[in-house]
């Protein structure tokens, strides 16, 4: 059965940081993608950062050396390191990978940047 249960979100001012951990079970974690996405209030879920088993990554110019995606291996978990956190980034934020055909997220993790 594959799951993915993120978590780390939470309230935070402007320029500061938190990062996000996704769980996962049920996928081959070593060679899967491994995405983060995005939804603000009243917009259409975005792509924010990917990186494959390999460990290349991609990420969206509005994060591009202030977010980092990353992997570890002894609980299958990647993780998004929010740094100088803007109130643009404010958004809930799922973890996503694709496996047997289709996709897989996570439930989300509100992200509020806020002064």
């Amino acid at each position: 059965q594959v799951r993915l249960v993120e978590s780390g979100g939470g309230l935070v001012q402007p320029g500061g940081s938190l990062r996000l951990p996704c769980t996962t079970s049920g996928v081959n974690f070593k060679i899967n993608t491994m995405a983060w996405y995005r939804q603000a209030p009243g917009k259409e879920r975005e792509f924010v950062a990917n990186i494959s088993g390999s460990g290349i990554t991609n990420y969206i110019d509005s994060v591009k050396g202030r977010f980092t995606i990353s992997r570890a291996y002894p609980r299958n978990t990647a993780y998004l390191q929010l740094n100088s956190l803007k109130p643009e980034d404010t958004a809930v934020y799922y973890c996503q990978t694709r496996y047997f055909g289709r996709d897989w997220w996570g439930q989300g993790t509100q992200v509020t940047v806020s002064s």
